[in-house]
């Protein structure tokens, strides 16, 4: 078995405007990134309607698609934007993690990476922001759970900003644990250890702006510890390199060395399911530290899934 990266040139086409740290670059520097990794590469397929709907009303979905724009780009909310080449992207990320889900629990591939944008976690029910449209991974959650019938999924987060639109998708779902690092205070402003779920099936990881390597690995190692005795039969990650010390947008201190050591532990907690891991991209914004984090990261996989 192997490890699977997914991706597009659709994810090229979703354009912001100038200055905008979401932006098409992002894209390249994953590419240069993924330079070196042995890995088989695969086209991210754009998602039935159906998978979407598992997490956002009907409703949504059409709104988004009448607000596509023929040329123009247009703003959602101040922070995320709409071009002609958005919807098939953000269909694209929620394809590319679906058929990676398929793909991984079909035993074909250990592990995959899902090299896309837009990225999700931000995606409310029925609301778009943080440069979100779409859950992408709490979607692949749900279809691993309504489509493969699995009964626990772990959805990991460790993007600087709280991951409150999967929090928002997952609160009443019992059969899934939804755990999210995050800087505290920045935006959104989610993210308290006394925010739960409907089923005590939350946990949120608040880390002090200035914290580093030392304090990341002292609030995952515990809750890892405890995700190995729930023994998870997939474990899906909402990976955001925005913790990196270079990152524009926060304030964290995290090294390229740090996203690979919580990906070793992660995949640690993997071994509980034959090492079944789905990463799916979320932030990053500085380019250099981009293609390196995400190096390190995907490499991780690469050695484990062998």
């Amino acid at each position: 078995m192997s490890t699977l990266i997914y991706h597009h040139d659709a994810f090229l086409r979703h354009e912001t405007p100038e200055g905008h740290p979401e932006q098409v670059a992002r894209m390249t520097a994953v590419t240069k990134g993924l330079m070196g990794i042995v890995a088989e590469h695969r086209e991210a397929p754009i998602a039935d309607d159906a998978d979407i709907l598992r997490c956002h009303p009907a409703h949504y979905l059409a709104r988004l698609r009448d607000l596509a724009p023929a040329s123009r780009t247009i703003a959602l909310d101040a922070d995320t934007w709409m071009s002609a080449g958005t919807m098939e992207a953000a269909l694209r990320a929620v394809g590319g993690v679906s058929a990676a889900v398929d793909t991984v629990l079909s035993g074909t591939a250990t592990n995959a990476f899902v090299a896309c944008r837009p990225p999700g976690h931000h995606a409310e029910r029925d609301t778009p922001m943080g440069f979100c449209l779409f859950g992408n991974v709490a979607i692949g959650a749900m279809r691993a759970l309504d489509h493969h019938g699995l009964s626990r999924v772990a959805v990991l987060d460790f993007d600087v900003h709280h991951g409150n639109g999967t929090q928002n998708l997952l609160w009443e779902e019992p059969r899934i644990r939804f755990v999210s690092s995050q800087q505290m205070p920045l935006w959104p402003g989610t993210g308290a250890p006394s925010e739960r779920g409907a089923h005590g099936q939350i946990t949120n990881l608040p880390l002090a702006p200035g914290s580093g390597g030392p304090e990341m690995w002292a609030a995952w190692r515990p809750v890892l510890d405890s995700l190995v005795d729930w023994q998870p039969e997939l474990v899906l990650l909402s990976a955001g390199f925005d913790a990196h010390r270079d990152d524009p947008l926060a304030a964290l201190n995290w090294t390229t060395d740090d996203f690979a050591r919580l990906t070793q532990a992660i995949c640690d907690l993997a071994e509980t399911c034959r090492g079944r891991v789905v990463s799916a991209l979320e932030g990053g914004y500085d380019l250099d530290a981009l293609a390196a984090s995400v190096a390190a990261h995907v490499g991780v996989l690469e050695e484990r899934g062998r």
